[in-house]
């Protein structure tokens, strides 16, 4: 028997979010996030009939999302047509050899055919003047260039060669890892740059705390076997916003989080509902964390006793005790929050959201996972399990 999904409120939001204010269609947003399209239209449906009803007249769905797919497209050879002007404008007065030379030296930013159409020149001409029409080979480096630079962007500029050969395969452009490196090379794409990280846990504290049950053993045989915790913060104007996560070690998903202005019992706590709320934990499964005193606090090991939980605290001063959660943290401040610069605690909160839920869990690739999404894992999982 099929077992049910349970989603969380949140990343249904997200979900909604995805389609409505990105505009992209119902089968792009369910393949992207690897949901049923059924189940992603209900989730529209609700949302809809939540808010005013359509005027009289008013297009269906189906029909705006034909509008938005054909805006959307229209935007982009807008926008291509617009930086192929701006740039080459000095040679639209000259010869015809000038603007071949142009579109020579610009080849790896702009498609030849879109370049030649621009400039109003032939695309066989341009060839013959090169001296030879281009091999087969080119024309394929061409069309995967346009993939590497589609999927860089679409991966959020996180990828290297390693990570980026599933993606280009899963969109049907299959190459070698040194040839898309050196492409990638080519077109100037480089991976965002870590930052040097910075502990906050406090441990000067007199509350009791727990054996280290893990030991750095980070090898469970199942899904829900073994979560790590803990707390990070993420600067803003108004000051610094915390953030409470729990992260699966088996599928390397974020199972529950929570954020906050303040570093409490509370922020932890509500992080650690919402994981056993969507993911119902059978009893024995081991929570590791840090020494931090939000962890020790009464009423969180109120909690993990209630749950049945195996209570697992890392040795004071070693942050390599409870490296899944610290990799994760690492992760989040290089792909998203370094780059950020956020004016409100609220706005923080949105991004790390829409990251953690859309990004993170059901689309990034995991070399861990064999470059599968979380998600993705899970589903594979769960579905060979079914089948035994």
């Amino acid at each position: 028997m099929k077992t049910k999904q349970n989603y969380s409120v949140e990343f249904r939001a997200e979900a909604v979010k995805l389609v409505l204010e990105q505009e992209l269609s119902q089968g792009e947003a369910a393949s992207r996030l690897g949901i049923p399209k059924g189940t992603l239209a209900n989730w529209l449906v609700a949302s809809r009939s939540r808010g005013e009803k359509p005027a009289p007249g008013a297009r269906t769905v189906a029909e705006l999302e034909a509008e938005n797919a054909r805006l959307r497209k229209e935007l982009a050879d807008t926008r291509m047509e617009r930086d192929i002007i701006k740039k080459g404008s000095r040679v639209l007065c000259s010869g015809v050899t000038a603007r071949y030379a142009w579109i020579e030296e610009h080849r790896s930013a702009f498609p030849v055919a879109v370049a030649c159409r621009i400039l109003e020149v032939s695309r066989a001409g341009f060839y013959d003047w090169r001296g030879r029409p281009a091999s087969k080979r080119a024309q394929e480096n061409e069309r995967l260039k346009v993939a590497i630079r589609a999927a860089h962007t679409r991966t959020r500029e996180t990828y290297g060669a390693r990570r980026l050969q599933p993606e280009l395969a899963k969109d049907g452009f299959i190459a070698g890892r040194d040839r898309i490196a050196r492409l990638r090379r080519e077109l100037g794409l480089r991976c965002r740059q870590k930052r040097q990280f910075k502990a906050t846990t406090r441990s000067a504290h007199t509350l009791p705390v727990a054996e280290n049950v893990l030991d750095q053993v980070f090898e469970p045989t199942r899904p829900n076997e073994v979560w790590t915790g803990d707390i990070t913060y993420i600067p803003t104007d108004e000051g610094w916003l915390y953030l409470a996560g729990l992260k699966n070690v088996f599928t390397c998903e974020i199972v529950g989080y929570a954020m906050a202005e303040r570093m409490t019992s509370e922020l932890v706590s509500l992080a650690l509902f919402r994981a056993v709320q969507y993911k119902r934990p059978s009893p024995g499964l081991i929570q590791h964390t840090d020494r931090g005193s939000q962890y020790c606090a009464k009423a969180y090991r109120g909690l993990q006793e209630q749950f049945g939980m195996v209570t697992s605290m890392s040795r004071k001063g070693n942050c390599f005790d409870n490296a899944p959660i610290e990799s994760f943290w690492g992760t989040l401040k290089n792909e998203l929050v370094h780059l950020r610069r956020y004016a409100t605690r609220a706005e923080a909160e949105s991004s790390i959201r829409e990251y953690i839920e859309i990004f993170y869990n059901r689309q990034r690739r995991h070399s861990r996972l064999g470059y599968l999404s979380p998600a993705e894992f899970a589903r594979r999982y769960r579905d060979s399990a079914e089948a035994a």
